[in-house]
């Protein structure tokens, strides 16, 4: 019980003049208490006195006072009270019929009946529904007991974040408020919210600095915490690597808690989709989406974006149209699948990162790598035979193309867009041109002649 207003409703009573609008003010207050008993007895103590003097107005001034007995009989301020009498015994009603459904773990219904408790309506037959309409209000708003065991059955139901709003109210209402905020930290941590349950867990420590739970849960908390923002961090810069071991090492503290775990995975999505690593990228992207939100847009790009990278074209193009299907104003997910579309389209043509035998987030280095080696090995002059001579030819011509647009920015761009900076019919080719030019010097004749070839690599 709030005990200053307590004490100012129990002095109200012991000093006059108005004895009935105290009883009534202390009624109100241990209703909003939960002391429904205390409660209904002041409020039966109002409606018995005004019966009391009602009747012997009625036997002394039946015929001469008959007006002033009506309005009498009919005052708000009776019949209002009646109303409060009729309200507490509904309210023990829905408070039973709570407990009981909670013991039973039935907690849709003790949660529904807690609800009725909190907030009552009078019955639509009622014929003070009137008075209750207009008195409507939370009548059990101070009573700790009815929050906690509702935030137990919201809990119970999967109903995470109402709990943590009953359980919040609940510290308003109660001196010692520390094993609350504990309970509001786990609860928090428990839906991955590790900013908030750091927050809630020092408001705990505020209260008892020595809690033997509070602190070891702080100091577990606010670790991870901090491999979290390390994580962010690294990813706003764009340090995947960094990003991945910041990921890895949180992952390794936190073994059981799947939402703080989902959050990790959606972290080295990225992270391994930027560092090319597709196995692993798909993977955790395809966790996220089977065990956490399966229409995470961002999530559902990533996993795209590594698709393409492994020349899985149907299953990009099913991605960003999920991707575009659930968000239409994503710029990313529609860009992403007219580009798969192409892609799609692309590869019955030339692909010069197959002909390079490279992957799409191959390095310049790769490119120029690779180029060495291939063009080495199907250089014409290691062929004598005519028609093997003309194979390695058009070998030759494909890998000096390759090298010709994998090595410049702006081609290899258009490349990855669907379109062949090479190709004369490509309308969007820009004011490139093919030519039979080879990067490093190669020229050759054809018609027969000898080659010539000048290696500058």
């Amino acid at each position: 019980m709030n005990l200053h207003v307590g004490i100012k409703a129990n002095i109200a009573i012991l000093f006059p003049p108005a004895p009935k609008q105290a009883r009534i003010q202390r009624g109100n207050v241990l209703l909003k208490q939960g002391d429904i008993d205390a409660a209904e007895s002041d409020f039966h103590a109002v409606v018995s006195a005004t019966s009391f003097w009602r009747d012997r107005l009625i036997l002394r001034l039946l015929y001469l006072l008959l007006s002033v007995l009506i309005k009498l009989a009919v005052e708000p301020r009776n019949v209002e009270v009646a109303a409060k009498v009729e309200l507490v015994a509904v309210l023990r009603q829905y408070l039973h019929q709570a407990k009981s459904f909670f013991e039973r773990k039935d907690y849709h219904s003790a949660e529904y009946y807690l609800n009725k408790a909190v907030e009552v309506r009078c019955s639509a037959d009622s014929y003070l529904k009137p008075i209750c309409l207009k008195w409507y209000c939370k009548h059990l708003m101070w009573d700790p007991s009815l929050y906690r065991l509702r935030a137990k059955c919201l809990e119970s139901l999967g109903e995470v974040r109402k709990a943590i709003a009953d359980m919040r109210t609940l510290t308003k209402l109660v001196a010692d408020s520390t094993d609350d905020y504990l309970r509001i930290a786990q609860l928090y941590y428990g839906i991955g919210e590790v900013e908030q349950s750091l927050y809630q867990i020092r408001e705990c420590l505020k209260l008892n600095p020595d809690h033997k739970e509070c602190f070891p849960f702080y100091k577990k908390v606010k670790k991870l915490a901090k491999m979290k923002e390390s994580m962010d961090d690294a990813t706003a810069r764009e340090d995947w690597m960094t990003c991945l071991e910041k990921g890895q090492q949180v992952l390794k503290i936190e073994t059981k808690v799947s939402e703080i775990q989902m959050d990790i995975y959606r972290h080295l999505c990225r992270c391994n989709m930027k560092l090319g690593h597709i196995d692993e990228a798909i993977q955790q992207c395809t966790d996220v989406l089977e065990n956490s939100d399966p229409n995470d847009v961002e999530v559902l790009c990533d996993r795209a974006e590594v698709y393409l990278m492994d020349e899985r074209y149907d299953e990009a193009i099913e991605d960003f149209h999920k991707a575009y299907q659930v968000h239409g104003e994503s710029r990313r997910a529609q860009e992403g699948l007219e580009k798969a579309q192409k892609l799609k389209k692309q590869a019955g043509k030339r692909d010069y990162y197959k002909i390079l035998g490279l992957k799409r987030n191959a390095s310049k280095r790769d490119v120029s790598k690779a180029y060495r080696k291939l063009a080495q090995k199907w250089h014409p002059d290691n062929f004598s035979d005519e028609k093997e001579k003309k194979t390695a030819e058009a070998k030759f011509i494909d890998i000096a193309a390759a090298k010709e647009v994998l090595s410049d920015d702006e081609k290899r761009a258009q490349f990855d867009q669907g379109i062949d900076p090479l190709d004369p019919d490509a309308k969007q080719g820009g004011n490139t041109h093919y030519h039979h030019g080879f990067p490093g010097g190669f020229m050759f004749r054809e018609g027969g002649g000898p080659f010539s070839f000048k290696f500058n690599f």
